[in-house]
Order: C-alpha cells, then sequence, then structure tokens
C-alpha cells in the first residue's frame, strides 16, 4: 500500500517495543495533527479509514487500516469522526467491548441534540468505556505547536504603557490626527464663501499662526515616524535618503528661516522696515524719535 506521509521530528526517543500504540479512527485534519503530536511523543499510531488506500498526508511512522483491523491493534481508540458517522460504529460493538473510546468531537450549535455526543457514543457501543477529551483543542494548534499564538507566555514585571516605544506610537498618532485637523481648518477658511465672512485679522491669523502651527505638528509627525532611522546607514539604500527625509527638506527649511525672523533683534528690524522705515533717512530719524509726518 503506498501512502503519501509527512515527515516528524520526534520529541523523544523511545525503543519501538516498548512504544505504545494508540488508534486513532479518522483521517481528517484533527485525527492527522493529533497523531502527529502522539508520534511526536513515542506511541505508536495506527489509523482507522474507510478508504485506506486513498488516505494521504498522513504522518511518518503510522499505519492506516480498515476500522476493524486497527480497533484490534489497540485498547485506547480515539473517535475522531464527526456524531453523523457515528452509525458504522455499531458494525464493529463486539471489536469495540471493553476498549476506551475517546471522544473529541463538538457539535456546530448548543443543544443541537438532546443528548451529548459522548452520552450518544455510549449508547451505540455500551461495552466500551467512553472518555470526553481533546474537544478544546485545535487541530491548528496542534499543527503550530509552540508557533501557534495559544501558549503561555512569559510575565513582565515592565509595564509597556511607560516604554519609549509606546510614548513614540501615540505621539506619531496624536500629532498626525491635530496636523490633519488644522490642515482641513486651513483648507475650509481659504475657501471664498468662508474668508468673505471673516475680518482680516482673524483671517490672517488662521493663515499665519495656525498655518505654521500645522506645519510644526506634521513636521514632527515625519520626525517621530523617522525616529532613529535617521542616523541608521542600513536606511539609506544606494545611498539615496528615504522619501519621508525628503519631505523634510523644505517643512525644515521654512521653519527654521521662521524662527531666525522671529528673534527680537530681527523681528524689530523688520517691522520698523515694514513702517516705513529706511536707512539714513529723515522719515527714519523722525521714526526713531517717534515723531512720524501725518
Amino acid at each position: 500500500m503506498e501512502k503519501t506521509s509527512t515527515d516528524t521530528l520526534p520529541l523523544t526517543t523511545i525503543p519501538p517495543e516498548e512504544q505504545e500504540t494508540v488508534c486513532i479512527f479518522g483521517t481528517g485534519d484533527f485525527g492527522r495533527s493529533l497523531g502527529l503530536k502522539m508520534i511526536q511523543c513515542g506511541y505508536s499510531v495506527v489509523f482507522g479509514s474507510r478508504n485506506a488506500r486513498k488516505s494521504s498526508l498522513l504522518p511518518s511512522g503510522a499505519e492506516v487500516l480498515g476500522y476493524s483491523e486497527a480497533a484490534q491493534k489497540s485498547d485506547i481508540i480515539i473517535i475522531a469522526i464527526h456524531r453523523e458517522h457515528y452509525d458504522l460504529l455499531t458494525t464493529l460493538t463486539e471489536v469495540l467491548r471493553g476498549k476506551i473510546l475517546v471522544d473529541v468531537s463538538n457539535n456546530l450549535k448548543i443543544h443541537q441534540y438532546p443528548e451529548s455526543n459522548a452520552e450518544y457514543l455510549a449508547q451505540l457501543v455500551p461495552g466500551a468505556h467512553i472518555v470526553k477529551a481533546f474537544n478544546t483543542i485545535s487541530a491548528w494548534a496542534l499543527q503550530s505547536g509552540a508557533l501557534d499564538a495559544s501558549r503561555q507566555a512569559i510575565s513582565k514585571k515592565e509595564n509597556p504603557f511607560i516604554t519609549t516605544r509606546a510614548w513614540l506610537s501615540d505621539s506619531y498618532l496624536s500629532l498626525g490626527v491635530l496636523g490633519f485637523f488644522f490642515f482641513v481648518l486651513l483648507g475650509i477658511t481659504s475657501l471664498p464663501s468662508v474668508s468673505n465672512i471673516v475680518n482680516w485679522r482673524e483671517f490672517r491669523f488662521v493663515q499665519s499662526k495656525l498655518g505654521y502651527l500645522t506645519l510644526i505638528l506634521c513636521t514632527a509627525h515625519t520626525l517621530i515616524y523617522g525616529g532613529d532611522r535617521f542616523l541608521r546607514p542600513s536606511s539609506l539604500r544606494w545611498y539615496l535618503p528615504s522619501a519621508y527625509i525628503l519631505a523634510l527638506i523644505i517643512p525644515c527649511t521654512v521653519l527654521v528661516i521662521k524662527f531666525i525672523l522671529v528673534l527680537p533683534c530681527v523681528d524689530k528690524t523688520l517691522t520698523r522696515i515694514r513702517q516705513g522705515w529706511e536707512r539714513n533717512s529723515k522719515v527714519s530719524k523722525s521714526a526713531l524719535n517717534g515723531q512720524t509726518d501725518i
């Protein structure tokens, strides 16, 4: 009989003569996964199938036989088939007498049947010992093993909300939301229907003060997004900066120039220029003395 199997890595090494045989009825996902784990734990596994010749993807080292032949090789039989197919067990009543039947099934709905699957199994095979087990484990968990997320996590005393990464993540999102909000506000005030109903001082405040505030928030949002990657040589592929670095050139240049212009020594001179001051002129001297011609 030709079989297609998957390789297994044993978790323990037990001599073949000391291995206990376990029978599994059913070669579906759960039956194959459970059989794989049992082989890795040092058990000898024999599968019972209605189509033994067509069974495939079974663990390496497992044997596939018909239901009657497989049941005779073990005193522990795991029933990994749906309740709808339990009727075939009635033909194996004598073979299953005195054996331990492990029911691993679950119904699709609560109170789908008047009795549980284990009780129904006990009615069909009264001479067997019925045990309920493995019904809270999925085939995926058995296949994934330690790679699955459903395993015990190591407890850490560190509070994730006070770590640097958590603060950076929250700041990145907060600055992005605030920057986007002020950007939308700037866009609304730029509409002719809105700008016509506000005075010049209100319009200038929104377009100038809030405009720079929006630029600062969006620039800080991008800076926090980059984090320490600005200093990593690995982030410079082909010795070219990333897109977010290029996007910061103009905003940072504008903010640096604005910072220089708001310095008191520069801002005072610019204010005088806006008021009409000229170098080495009578008007400028009179302005310095607090005198203006009207």
